[in-house]
């Protein structure tokens, strides 16, 4: 507790945790204040995300890169996967499908590039576990694939309403059990294959484990506390900054609620640490396509006015599409240097630009 309270104590940017208590303060005395409620929960999210990468980076010490980035991956969704339940039970399944496939994107092109792009900086060449990078690209593709037939057979004459929806249930349960499969070749079967690649440098004598454990279970409460309101307040916020629908949905939704999981890659690359990196960059993504979308189709049978199916806006499709393909490239060699970050920086640039200027049509 005592390296708790000195990291927090000397590191200014932790000075921010006095924004949690006020954006709660904030919603109770002005509820309608959109966008002083907007700012207020990114400022608040900010320095839990820095606790939480402290925490991870701790855990992943010592139980090893590998199930470190797991931890982080599984935690930072917890994030996006409050957020797609409150607009699930709003009915807002546009915003629902724009933000899995805008985490799926943002994960693999921008948190993957941006690691690869402050590590290469440092390291003139870095180099992390190719199977375990070239497995979890494989899952993220098939992943896509599944994403990509409801769609692309939405215009079909046998194609109704009713069969989408149980072709996605269908699908969902099939994406959940590779996920799970998954999982256990990766942890327990062959576990031997998915092992750090060990250059790491010495940092900072992490936190004792109960502390790290004990701070990343309350930090991710208080995360998907706070980005309930944010999603409450983004769309005002948004139209009053002059922000598209689209943008908003696949850019700023993804980003904020992949924040936690932000500063642990960040780090990790910087300290030559790319196993952790590449872990939580695409174990992220893998984990919303396999696992948090086809959860979201079975829960919308239970919490939402209506079911939800996993047909996406064709834009979105070969977003996530060419998003998965220019990752399995990248991460094939399992060596990066600083230009393979910037391009899936530019590949990611060139959605959020797309998006910003022309919005796709949503269905």
């Amino acid at each position: 507790m005592k390296q708790l309270l000195k990291d927090i104590q000397n590191d200014k940017l932790l000075w921010l945790l006095a924004f949690v208590p006020a954006v709660f303060v904030a919603r109770s005395l002005a509820h309608d204040a959109h966008t002083m409620l907007f700012v207020l929960s990114v400022l608040a999210i900010v320095p839990l995300t820095v606790l939480l990468s402290l925490a991870t980076v701790s855990v992943a010490a010592k139980i090893g890169d590998a199930i470190g980035g797991l931890l982080n991956a599984t935690l930072g969704n917890l994030a996006e996967l409050v957020i797609a339940l409150a607009a699930l039970r709003a009915g807002q399944y546009t915003l629902v499908k724009a933000s899995i496939a805008g985490t799926i994107v943002t994960n693999t092109l921008f948190i993957l590039g941006a690691s690869f792009l402050l590590g290469g900086l440092k390291h003139h060449e870095q180099e992390y576990n190719r199977v375990s990078a070239r497995v979890q690209a494989g899952l993220l593709f098939v992943a896509t694939v599944a994403l990509l037939i409801p769609s692309a057979i939405s215009h079909a004459d046998t194609a109704g309403v009713a069969f989408s929806h149980k072709l996605s249930v269908a699908l969902a349960v099939l994406l959940i059990v590779t996920y799970g499969l998954s999982t256990l070749f990766s942890l327990v079967t062959h576990s031997e294959s998915f092992g750090s690649v060990q250059h790491a440098e010495v940092g900072e004598s992490p936190w004792p484990m109960s502390v790290a454990l004990a701070t990343l279970a309350g930090v991710t409460v208080l995360v998907a506390l706070v980005s309930e309101i944010f999603v409450e307040s983004v769309q005002q916020a948004a139209e009053a900054f002059g922000m598209t629908p689209a943008f908003v949905g696949f850019i700023i939704l993804a980003l904020v609620g992949g924040a936690s999981a932000m500063p642990t890659a960040f780090s990790g690359a910087r300290r030559n640490r790319l196993d952790l990196s590449v872990g939580i960059a695409l174990g992220s993504a893998s984990q919303i396509a396999l696992f948090v979308a086809p959860v979201l189709v079975l829960l919308s049978y239970v919490i939402g006015p209506t079911p939800m199916d996993l047909q996406f806006w064709p834009g979105a499709v070969v977003m996530m599409l060419v998003a998965a393909l220019t990752t399995s490239m990248v991460t094939n060699s399992g060596r990066s240097a600083w230009f393979m970050g910037v391009l899936l920086l530019m590949v990611y640039a060139i959605f959020a630009m797309t998006l910003y200027l022309l919005p796709p049509r949503v269905a």
